[in-house]
C-alpha cells in the first residue's frame, strides 16, 4: 500500500477509498445523528409533501377531470349518434316499406292495364272472328242456295242422260224428266 498525498491510502485498483476505524459505526445507526436524521426527515417529507399537494396532485386531479369530461362527451355524443343512427335506420326502413308499397301498386296497376288490354284485344279479335264467321255462313248459305237451286236442274240433265243411256235412242221430254224430279224431290 502506498500512501498518496491527501493522506489517503490506495490499493492496486482501489482509488479513493477512505478506511474507516475499525471500532466506528454506521452513520445512520448511529445514535448521535438521529436528531438530525429526524429534522431532514421531517423537511424532505414536507417538502414532497408540498410538491405532491401544490403540483402533482392538482395535475393529476385535473386529468382525472378532464378524462371524465372527456368521457362523459363522448358518450353524450355517443348516445346522440345512436339516436341519429336509429333514425335513419327507422326512415330507411320507413321509405323502404313505402317503396315495396308503391312497386307492389304500380305492379298491380301494370297488372290491370295489361288485363285490361288483353281483354280488349281477345274482344276485338273475337269481334273479327264473329264477323268473319258471320261472312262465312253467309257465303256458305249462298252458295248453299245457289246449289240447291241448280239442284233442280243438274237432277234434271243427269235424269235425262241415264234415261237415255238406260233405254238408248231418244231422252225423254225436259218436261216429263223434270216433273218427275220434283215429284221424287218433295
Amino acid at each position: 500500500m502506498s500512501n498518496n498525498q491527501s493522506g489517503q491510502q490506495t490499493t492496486g485498483s482501489q482509488v479513493g477509498i477512505v478506511d474507516h476505524p475499525a471500532g466506528g459505526s454506521f452513520p445512520p445507526f448511529d445514535s448521535t445523528s438521529y436528531p438530525s436524521q429526524l429534522l431532514w426527515l421531517a423537511i424532505t417529507f414536507g417538502v414532497f409533501y408540498l410538491l405532491m399537494a401544490k403540483v402533482v396532485l392538482p395535475r393529476i386531479g385535473g386529468i382525472l377531470e378532464d378524462r371524465r369530461d372527456r368521457i362523459a362527451g363522448d358518450m353524450a355524443e355517443a348516445s346522440r349518434l345512436k339516436k341519429e343512427t336509429d333514425e335513419a335506420i327507422a326512415s330507411y326502413e320507413q321509405a323502404l316499406a313505402d317503396a315495396r308499397k308503391k312497386a307492389n301498386t304500380l305492379a298491380q296497376e301494370a297488372h290491370s292495364t295489361v288485363k285490361a288490354q288483353t281483354e280488349a284485344i281477345r274482344v276485338e279479335a273475337e269481334e273479327k272472328l264473329a264477323a268473319k264467321l258471320s261472312e262465312a255462313e253467309r257465303n256458305i248459305a249462298e252458295i248453299k242456295t245457289k246449289s240447291l237451286s241448280q239442284v233442280g236442274e243438274i237432277a234434271n240433265e243427269t235424269t235425262g242422260e241415264l234415261v237415255k243411256a238406260l233405254i238408248g235412242g231418244n231422252a225423254p221430254a225436259n218436261a216429263e224428266v223434270s216433273s218427275a224430279v220434283s215429284s221424287v224431290m218433295k
